[in-house]
């Protein structure tokens, strides 16, 4: 079953900016790799201060993706964030269906 999720990804506040922007066509990538389809454009925030330090760091880049995959197809990309140096957190959030529809991301059932 398809299912809407919201994918926020910080990505190391060190790199500079197109090493940062490269990681928004990974992540793309291994998302239709997954068999998900983003919708709309990543939302790129760019360079912000964390709330708190983050491994004696103050900045990351900040990237938000609203898509549709299959549920537990994007484990293995996760698991890419989780090994990877490069991205700080990342928090994967499945959207309700009110919510899904308010952002009018189609879920085909």
């Amino acid at each position: 079953m398809m299912r809407a999720y919201e994918l926020m990804v910080i990505i190391e506040g060190d790199l500079e900016e197109p090493a940062a922007q490269a990681w928004v066509k990974t992540i793309s990538d291994g998302i239709t790799k997954a068999g998900g389809s983003i919708h709309g454009k990543p939302d790129w925030w760019g360079k912000r201060q964390y709330a708190y330090p983050i491994n004696k760091k103050e900045y990351g880049y900040y990237v938000v993706y609203n898509l549709v995959a299959e549920g537990g197809a994007l484990d293995e990309l996760e698991r890419s964030f989780r090994i990877s140096d490069d991205v700080v957190r990342h928090k994967l959030l499945r959207l309700p269906e009110a919510e899904a529809a308010r952002r009018g991301i189609a879920v085909a059932a």
